[in-house]
C-alpha cells in the first residue's frame, strides 16, 4: 500500500493503445481484477480505449466497458470512496510491478482477496468464485488485524446476511447458491 494516491494505467487491449486491426482484447474480468488490486493499494486505474479514426468506440470495447459498468453497479460500494485497509490483500497470485507487466500474471484464484474499507465496513473482494465456502485467512481468530468484532457479513448484490464464523484459520463464509455478478465478489464485513 502506498501512502500517497497513485495511478496505474492500462488499455483494454493487449497489443495496442490505439485503434488497430486485429485488436487482441483483455477480458472484462481481468480488467476488473486489476482495478480491485490497484484500489486496494491506494491507487486509481486509468483505462485506455482505442477509438476508430471517426471517433466511434469499437463494439468489443463498448461491451467490455458495459461489463465493467455492470460489475460496478453491484460492487461499486467496495471501490468508490474507500480507503486501503491495513493489509492490501492475501492469496497466492503474484502481481508483477513495472511497465507492460499486466498480462504476465497468472489468473487470480478464489484464495486471492483484496481489502478496502469505508466507515465501519471492511470490504473483502474475492477475485474468483470460491464455491460453497470462502475463507479469509487474515481475519482468523486472534489475528492482530482483527482489532474489532465481526458482527455481520453480506455479499454485495445478494439478499440478506450470510452465515459466517471466525475460526482459527480464518473468517469462514457460507456462499449463497447464486452468484450476484459475473466477476470478483465483494463481501461487506461490518465491524464493531
Amino acid at each position: 500500500i502506498r501512502p500517497l494516491l497513485w495511478q496505474n494505467d492500462t488499455s483494454v487491449a493487449k497489443n495496442s493503445w490505439s485503434y488497430v486491426v486485429p485488436q487482441d482484447y483483455k477480458t472484462a474480468e481481468s480488467l476488473i481484477q486489476d482495478l480491485v488490486d490497484v484500489v486496494s493499494k491506494n491507487g486509481a486505474l486509468l483505462l485506455n480505449i482505442g477509438p476508430r479514426p471517426d471517433g466511434t468506440i469499437p463494439e468489443p470495447e463498448q461491451a467490455i466497458l458495459r461489463e465493467i459498468g455492470a460489475w460496478l453497479a453491484v460492487n461499486g460500494e467496495a471501490i468508490y470512496g474507500t480507503r486501503p485497509w491495513e493489509l492490501f490483500g492475501e492469496g497466492p497470485t503474484e502481481v508483477t510491478e513495472g511497465a507492460f507487466t499486466d498480462t504476465k500474471r497468472a489468473p487470480f484464484t478464489a484464495a486471492d482477496f483484496r481489502f478496502t474499507t469505508k466507515g465501519d465496513a471492511l470490504y473483502a473482494i474475492c477475485l474468483a468464485w470460491p464455491g460453497e465456502t470462502a475463507t479469509i485467512h487474515a481475519l482468523r481468530a486472534g489475528s492482530p488485524l482483527l482489532d474489532r468484532r465481526v458482527v455481520e457479513v453480506a455479499l454485495l448484490g445478494a439478499p440478506g446476511a450470510l452465515a459466517w464464523s471466525v475460526e482459527a484459520n480464518g473468517l469462514k463464509i457460507r456462499m449463497p447458491a447464486a452468484k450476484p455478478c459475473d466477476h470478483a465478489y465483494s463481501f461487506k464485513i461490518r465491524l464493531e
